[in-house]
């Protein structure tokens, strides 16, 4: 079993330690709980898409799906203070310091300089999800038409989401129909 203490330093160590938030932890997040052999890879894939859909932070989600996998309610809560609570202090130090250079050039460049390794801090764990949840070429045909669709075209993924479930629950309707054919035959 592993320790409250143990959660709690390695959610600070992600939440210390990833610069932009969300997807850009994904790989250390990754890197921390699989690694450790705290959740299996293909779980963590469900964990992202889990803690996607729930309302809030996705770093957040994580830890608390995690803590809770690993030691309950309790363990959920330390992970969770663990991983915002190093954010939280380096905010409020990095407010009190930048009060007054908010609009200093060199400031600014700093933060834009930033900006495209958080971007591939973001497309890395997008990667390694497409490969461990595509298996099928119709799902990667998806993810495609899904990436093209939102980013090129400007379709809010709510329509694409339902779109999606309505297609899944005609297509089980229909395998769960036949199947009861095949078996009374």
């Amino acid at each position: 079993m592993v320790s409250f203490l143990k959660i709690f330093l390695v959610f600070a160590k992600i939440g210390a330690f990833t610069i932009g938030g969300g997807y850009a932890m994904l790989p250390l997040i990754r890197d921390e709980i699989v690694r450790r052999g705290w959740i299996p890879e293909e779980d963590f894939t469900d964990i992202i898409a889990l803690a996607q859909s729930a309302p809030g932070l996705l770093a957040v989600n994580i830890s608390i799906f995690t803590g809770y996998r690993l030691r309950g309610t309790a363990g959920s809560i330390i992970a969770t203070l663990g991983s915002i609570l190093p954010s939280f202090i380096m905010i409020l130090f990095i407010a009190m310091a930048f009060s007054g250079y908010q609009d200093n050039p060199d400031v600014v460049r700093i933060f834009k300089g930033i900006r495209p390794v958080v971007v591939a801090l973001i497309a890395v764990p997008m990667l390694n999800m497409a490969k461990t949840s595509n298996r099928k070429w119709w799902a990667w045909l998806l993810s495609a038409a899904t990436l093209v669709s939102v980013a090129f075209l400007g379709v809010s993924p709510i329509y694409i989401l339902v779109a999606v479930i309505a297609i899944a629950g005609v297509t089980g309707y229909y395998n769960l129909r036949n199947s009861r054919k095949t078996d009374k035959s």
